[in-house]
């Protein structure tokens, strides 16, 4: 093909790609440098081709950010062809082209960080938390970017969700609060921000942090359009959003901003990752604790969100469908996260399991919902005096090592949103009959409370559902 100019590091790079993925990289840089390959391919010329930033800015303008495409440049210009420093070039080889695709898609940390920390900052040397922050929020906006350009958000959108902006900004807190220096320590605040990090912090980094590895795949693949429809290829962001059902047409925008969903869904079991669906709004069912008893009890896992009249936006995941009783119930893989004004997720201590609460209408236990902790001081618990509840974790909760997620230990709530996650199962009765109990859930609830439990209930799928199966 290109005669002995072809390196073996070059031809080594290329075989991790399959056919059919290496003559799609031979497209995308095709159309980037500017040519169809036809003469120049013929005459043995094909090394000559080259990309400019100009080029790829021209490219990328409508599927990523313009910071992204610099730092994806950055990133392609530092890879060292000759052994010599090779900074001096504005253009970027085939070669570099495809060592850089084969470094960051299907490298390891070590391959992938010299590039990454030429994304981060132009120069050679550490670099600082501050510059690391920027990077990682630029990832993460291109990512929202991108999947929405792209049409890949699979039933959520900008429109119906929270705004991005805060949750890029606690996503990006979150991933650099796993960086660790030689000695151990993790910077925190403001010293963070001003602390250097050399290339073995951020290559440790890079490899402890799943998501910088999977959110470039992303940038890449559907920013560049490059080996993204190769079934085997998308593995590593099959999941990265769930599908969402239940909102179409409703008007509702969710407590979630992208970010978040995509975080805390990476925390959930691989079997429930694929699809959330809106089983409960207060916005939209009304305030009330036994409509929301009414939608959540036998569906399944579900996530409960909630936002305090502060604005702090928190909640839990339940491993278990909730029933209504006077016990304890759930399992391990249960966890309370915070999503505003921070972002985190928190699991279990193994100091108990008090994982999961509901109960309604007792009178010798307390009425509502609860997660971590114990009666009277759970990590987050709604009163089943529908619009109160408490956050207390002095200072952690003994269930999950959680902080308070409310402003204030005793809050009033805003707004209350549960989804199941994974799949509803289907009903053992004939499907889309209603009963009685449908239309009123609050008979439903109060046959609950007395211990009748609906014979005809199954889990049937909401009659209210969308039917845009993504």
């Amino acid at each position: 093909k290109m005669g002995n100019t072809e390196s073996n590091a070059y031809r080594n790079h290329l075989s991790r790609f399959l056919p059919e993925e290496q003559s799609d990289i031979d497209g995308v840089f095709d159309t980037l440098s500017g040519s169809s390959g036809s003469a120049g391919a013929k005459n043995g010329k094909s090394t000559k081709k080259t990309v400019t930033l100009a080029a790829l800015q021209a490219r990328q303008s409508e599927p990523l950010p313009e910071q992204m495409t610099v730092r994806l440049y950055n990133g392609m210009k530092s890879i060292d062809l000759t052994g010599k420093s090779s900074g001096l070039s504005e253009q970027i080889a085939k070669e570099q082209f495809v060592i850089f695709m084969s470094n960051l898609l299907k490298g390891n940390a070590d391959e992938k960080v010299t590039i990454i920390m030429r994304m981060i900052s132009k120069t050679e040397g550490p670099v600082k938390g501050k510059q690391v922050q920027e990077f990682a929020e630029d990832l993460i906006t291109s990512v929202v970017h991108v999947l929405s350009y792209r049409k890949e958000l699979r039933g959520w959108n900008l429109e119906n969700t929270r705004d991005s902006a805060s949750g890029v900004k606690a996503l990006a807190s979150q991933l650099l609060s796993e960086l660790k220096l030689a000695d151990g320590t993790k910077p925190v605040g403001p010293q963070l921000m001003e602390t250097n990090f050399d290339q073995s912090v951020i290559e440790d980094w890079v490899y402890r942090v799943p998501q910088i590895s999977v959110f470039l795949s992303v940038v890449i693949r559907q920013g560049l359009h490059v080996l993204h429809s190769l079934p085997d290829q998308t593995k590593d962001i099959l999941n990265l959003v769930p599908g969402c059902k239940g909102m179409k047409g409703r008007g509702l925008v969710s407590l979630f901003d992208i970010p978040s969903i995509i975080y805390i869904n990476s925390h959930l079991p691989a079997e429930l990752q694929h699809k959330w669906q809106l089983l409960f709004s207060s916005r939209l069912h009304g305030e009330s604790f036994s409509q929301l008893c009414g939608h959540i009890v036998n569906k399944g896992p579900c996530i409960v969100i909630v936002k305090d009249l502060d604005g702090y936006i928190f909640g839990g995941f339940a491993s278990h469908s909730w029933e209504v009783k006077p016990q304890f119930q759930g399992d391990n893989r249960c966890f309370l996260f915070s999503v505003f004004p921070s972002l985190a997720v928190y699991t279990y201590t193994g100091y108990n399991d008090h994982y999961m609460y509901l109960n309604h209408g007792q009178q010798t236990m307390p009425n509502g919902l609860g997660m971590g902790g114990q009666h009277g001081y759970f990590g987050l618990w709604i009163d089943s005096d529908y619009g109160k509840g408490h956050s207390k974790a002095k200072p952690r909760c003994t269930t999950y090592n959680s902080p308070q997620l409310s402003a204030k230990e005793d809050f009033t709530l805003d707004a209350v949103e549960v989804w199941v996650v994974g799949d509803l199962l289907e009903s053992a009765g004939p499907k889309g009959k209603k009963s009685i109990l449908d239309v009123d859930p609050e008979a439903q609830a109060l046959l609950e409370m007395a211990g009748k439990s609906r014979q005809s209930e199954g889990l049937r799928e909401p009659i209210e559902e969308d039917d845009d199966d993504d």
